[in-house]
């Protein structure tokens, strides 16, 4: 099991490309062969496996230190098939996937900021 944020990101990142793949797998079934069912169950792995990809998203760009349009980007390679393998290389490649000491706050430090402040 992946004991980081950038673990936990890469194995949902590939999981997600998996998924899509084998939903394409079980629509060319349905569509092809007139095979239902393995949309039935891909439909429902790749929904699960979409919905880790982006609240692992959201969870790890704040200690990652993403820049907000890196966010989006990483959101949006969610929707075309095996994009999100592509952004994770991508990311890599740019040394977004390493962890940034700094003394500025996280966002979800900021967050956690005004809450306390609001009570």
């Amino acid at each position: 099991m992946p004991r980081s944020y950038v673990g936990w990101f890469r194995l949902v990142a590939v999981a997600e490309a998996l998924s899509w793949a084998g939903l394409l797998v079980a629509m060319a079934f349905k569509y092809g062969l007139g095979m239902p069912l393995g949309v039935t169950v891909m439909g429902w792995i790749h929904g699960i496996v979409f919905t880790a990809y982006v609240l692992v998203t959201l969870v790890v760009f704040s200690p990652l230190r993403w820049r907000f349009w890196v966010l989006v980007l990483a959101l949006v390679a969610s929707v075309p098939p095996l994009a999100t393998v592509w952004f994770e290389r991508w990311a890599n490649k740019r040394g977004l996937l390493e962890l940034r000491d700094s003394e500025e706050p996280t966002f979800w430090g900021r967050v956690g900021y005004v809450l306390r402040e609001l009570n």
